[in-house]
């Protein structure tokens, strides 16, 4: 897809999605980062369900490692690979004590560092949190990227570095969530709303005339 092609798409994408912002809960950079570790191979919504509780007993790195793995694991249980989750929360929470003064640090390489924080998720509090114009390529962003043609690739490094050259500057801050909430809403994986889709005459897939015929 060339770059004018490209810059169709993301306009149609910023007209219908005017406000592209995370769905996860979080009131400061300590609890984003939390949200988004809890968030893997889990939705939104039952992290929130979760956090919600866990935050009110935990809110910042210090009362986080104070509540301990089994404090955490009674917030989060409803969560899968919630045992692995909690360690990982209470390490980095001891860890962000010990070397960064309770704070989360806005370099990549700090962040990744840290327990159970990866390329993903760095670039989800990167962009989110500090405004850099990282791209997160999670499950949704990876079928797009490939479905649509905007950035095909075989994994999600390859898509995300493709997207990172061809997005247009103007909206590459915010290409993380219009493609996320693009595919978690409309771009869907097994019944896609091809007949809704504001990127329809720029997609392409070529299914999409067949999953609008069968609308």
């Amino acid at each position: 897809m060339d770059a004018k092609h490209v810059k169709q798409c993301f306009a149609a994408l910023r007209a219908s999605i005017p406000e592209p912002r995370t769905e996860l809960h979080y009131a400061s950079p300590f609890q984003l980062l939390v949200a988004v570790v809890l968030s893997a191979q889990s939705t939104d919504k039952v992290v929130n369900l979760c956090t919600a509780t866990l935050f009110a007993a935990a809110p910042d790195a210090l009362s986080m490692a104070a509540l301990g793995e089994e404090g955490i694991k009674a917030h989060i249980r409803r969560l899968g690979l919630f045992n692995a989750k909690a360690r990982h929360v209470h390490a980095l929470a001891e860890q962000l004590l010990a070397q960064h003064h309770g704070e989360v640090p806005a370099e990549r390489k700090a962040l990744e560092a840290l327990p159970g924080v990866g390329r993903k998720t760095a670039n989800v509090v990167l962009n989110t949190q500090f405004g850099q114009p990282t791209i997160a390529v999670d499950t949704h962003i990876f079928r797009v990227g490939n479905r649509i043609g905007i950035a095909p690739g075989k994994t999600p490094l390859a898509v995300e570095q493709a997207l990172l050259k061809k997005v247009p500057g103007e909206y590459l801050q915010d290409a993380h969530h219009l493609l996320i909430l693009h595919g978690r809403y409309t771009c869907t994986a097994r019944r896609p709303h091809c007949e809704r889709c504001a990127l329809y005459h720029c997609c392409a897939w070529p299914d999409k005339v067949l999953w609008v015929q069968r609308k």
